[in-house]
């Protein structure tokens, strides 16, 4: 599939404008909101990005996946693309694998050696991918042809909720406060907390948080800013384990010392006990947001044809509806380009991660996975995982590698309590080099395409 082509060797040239074109539609998009929401210029408030936001995230994602997904997927699809989702979960994987090893070389702050992990790990599956594929299809003569924009936003929506169950599972843990920096803020007294968690908000609250996932702060809960896991496994205490959980764990193990022999045995055992306990606590809840749940919908109408009729077709029952989902839909680009100007516009915060580690991540997670991505979307294409004869699903299987961290972990990070302003400055320097790793990567994967 990724056979070499001679006939294909004058048509480099025009993949190469359209690489490069598409891309700097999207730069002048944000550098507009950055123009916009520049402190200098103060042209639009930060409140009204604040509500740009909220609008992208609860009416324009939504529609546009609604529409796109609903329209592409088929049961027969659903089976054909299950790559997607898994791809998703490899680059995770081998993107926290660089993480660590990065960790390891640059030696970040005790405190900061989970957040280089997790930093490194997850990429932005959703808005960035999606608003390169519509600038990359807006141009009539784009390389994969007629349906460009259907079939891209289409496989980019397949993988959400993937990511989206990773956030609220795998990332909410990693990003716990350490228990060594949680201790030392109990033991100095109220003045610093007072003050600390204060100026930790205060620095995330404008665009950081609501440029991806607006109200998550909303989310938090009673244990959402403690070492939650660490308190649990290390046992600090019988009173911090029964504020916890209703169950007082010291009166359990009594109890199952002097009860009998027999009974002791179908008792609990107390690792898993404490597994349950964090499984409980774990807001996996929260992932049925509107984005989330215009994808299960797109893709439970989609697979039964007799409700997908009614829906989507030029003589369809409620195509009113659709094409109206479909007006909406045309705003969510701009609109996510404007935002990350706006945030752009910021500029970066005070971080005690480290100039060091800073380009560590950079470059580990901007240059280094992409190359590992092609080796493994390569890998896919040879073990006949892929769909054949259609570049679009090997483009974003390659851009699920290629984007900077996702800017939702800045909400994380601030739910949390943790390295808020240590994921604000990273974020920004990502951005601000991914204007020149997606160019450098967006023509290497047009001539690889070029080739199939």
């Amino acid at each position: 599939m990724w056979g070499f082509d001679s006939n294909q060797l004058g048509s480099q040239g025009e993949n190469l404008m359209s690489a490069v074109v598409p891309l700097l539609k999207l730069i002048s998009l944000t550098l507009i909101g950055l123009i916009l929401g520049h402190p200098k210029t103060q042209i639009v408030p930060r409140a009204t990005f604040k509500l740009l936001s909220k609008l992208v995230f609860a009416l324009f994602l939504p529609c546009l996946i609604f529409t796109q997904l609903g329209g592409a997927i088929t049961f027969h699809n659903v089976a054909q693309w299950w790559f997607i989702p898994v791809n998703v979960l490899i680059s995770t994987i081998i993107g926290c694998i660089l993480g660590y090893l990065v960790a390891i070389i640059c030696r970040p702050p005790p405190q900061f050696y989970r957040f280089t992990v997790i930093m490194t790990g997850l990429g932005n599956t959703g808005n960035l991918p999606i608003a390169i594929i519509g600038s990359v299809c807006h141009s009539p003569d784009n390389p994969f042809g007629e349906g460009c924009q259907n079939r891209g936003v289409a496989y980019v929506s397949f993988a959400q909720w993937v990511a989206v169950l990773l956030v609220y599972t795998f990332v909410y843990h990693m990003m716990e406060p350490p228990l060594e920096y949680y201790e030392i803020v109990e033991e100095e007294g109220v003045e610093i907390e007072e003050v600390a968690p204060v100026a930790e908000n205060d620095v995330s609250r404008p665009l950081l948080v609501e440029a991806e996932w607006p109200g998550i702060e909303e989310k938090e809960t009673v244990h959402s800013k403690t070492p939650f896991i660490a308190r649990i496994f290390n046992s600090i205490s019988s009173i911090s384990m029964s504020n916890i959980r209703d169950v007082d764990f010291e009166a359990l193990e009594e109890g199952a010392s002097s009860s009998p022999k027999s009974i002791r045995c179908l008792a609990e055992p107390r690792v898993v006990r404490k597994i349950r306990v964090v499984a409980e606590q774990t807001p996996i809840r929260h992932i049925l947001q509107p984005p989330t749940i215009a994808s299960l919908l797109a893709i439970a109408i989609g697979m039964i044809p007799q409700v997908k009729a009614v829906f989507f077709g030029y003589h369809a029952l409620l195509s009113v509806l659709t094409d109206s989902f479909e007006i909406l839909a045309a705003a969510m680009v701009p609109s996510v380009m404007l935002i990350l100007g706006g945030m752009l516009a910021e500029g970066p915060n005070d971080s005690k991660l480290g100039m060091r580690t800073t380009i560590g991540i950079i470059v580990a997670r901007l240059l280094v996975l992409p190359l590992l991505g092609i080796g493994v979307v390569t890998l896919a294409d040879k073990m006949n995982f892929l769909v054949h004869d259609d570049e679009m699903y090997i483009f974003v299987l390659l851009l699920q590698y290629t984007s900077p961290s996702a800017i939702l972990l800045g909400a994380i990070a601030s739910l949390r309590g943790y390295a808020v302003s240590e994921a604000s400055a990273l974020l920004f320097w990502q951005h601000i080099c991914a204007i020149f790793s997606l160019s450098l990567y967006v023509i290497i994967y047009f001539k690889l395409l070029s080739y199939i």
